[in-house]
């Protein structure tokens, strides 16, 4: 099982091999994983940051990537060079996406041949956003997306989960192995950074009495009131707070 690096933006990864089956979570730009067994045009995958397994559509992938640069905005728009004329396309790569760079402009780093990405949506790979906050922020309005990790759509343990990827620190993808993997926190007030988790569904406290997740009935990402949002889920879906703990424990 050798290792292979997605080599477009984004893509899917799917329960099974088939489009039509559930969309389970995606796979970024660059993204190391290793392919576990092949079935006509698909590949059963599991990826390297989080262990995550599933099926993505087979392709060329790339053998070798070490990138040196970081995308520090939601998303990024990739350009062509035509001439000296630097012209954007209908393409992007995303937050947390890591790249190479093979050769530098002025203004323009090249990640791929005649693909460039703007310098100032950068950071270098070894850079770490310890304002948790302040990334999952950046996402506040993004649509709701069951699967989904990025600013086209996202869910809400992968709200959670991008602050890790940013700063490749592991963290699972799924609320179910995210509650299994996080210590329950002792002190009973909450706090900023707490993590609450439910069956099904996670968010975190940006203070003692706001809360942000990707909120699947608002179908997008927002801040409502922490004690607010517990009842309207305990009334609403029936559920309780399965356990609370806090993201600088990671």
């Amino acid at each position: 099982m050798k290792n292979n690096f997605l080599n477009i933006p984004i893509t899917n990864i799917y329960s099974k091999p088939c489009l039509k089956s559930e969309v389970t979570s995606q796979i970024l730009y660059g993204e190391k994983f290793k392919v576990l067994s092949k079935k006509r045009n698909w590949v059963k995958i599991k990826t390297s940051f989080d262990n995550y397994k599933g099926f993505i559509k087979k392709d060329k992938f790339y053998k070798n990537f070490k990138p040196s640069f970081k995308i520090y905005k939601l998303k990024s728009k990739i350009f062509k060079k035509k001439k000296n004329n630097f012209i954007p396309i209908n393409k992007f790569l995303f937050f947390g996406t890591g790249i190479v760079a093979l050769s530098k402009g002025k203004n323009y780093i090249e990640y791929k041949k005649n693909m460039w990405i703007k310098k100032k949506d950068l950071k270098k790979i070894n850079h770490v956003e310890k304002k948790f906050i302040k990334v999952l922020k950046l996402f506040l309005g993004c649509k709701y997306m069951w699967g989904g990790k990025t600013s086209n759509g996202i869910d809400c343990s992968a709200l959670i989960q991008i602050y890790f990827y940013y700063n490749r620190i592991f963290f699972p993808r799924d609320t179910k192995d995210q509650i299994q993997f996080c210590k329950k926190k002792i002190n009973k007030k909450i706090n900023k950074g707490d993590i609450i988790f439910w069956k099904g569904h996670v968010g975190m406290c940006i203070n003692q009495s706001k809360f942000i997740h990707a909120y699947g009935p608002k179908k997008k990402v927002l801040i409502m009131p922490t004690y607010y949002t517990i009842n309207l889920i305990s009334k609403t879906a029936n559920l309780k707070v399965k356990k609370i703990t806090n993201i600088k424990n990671y």
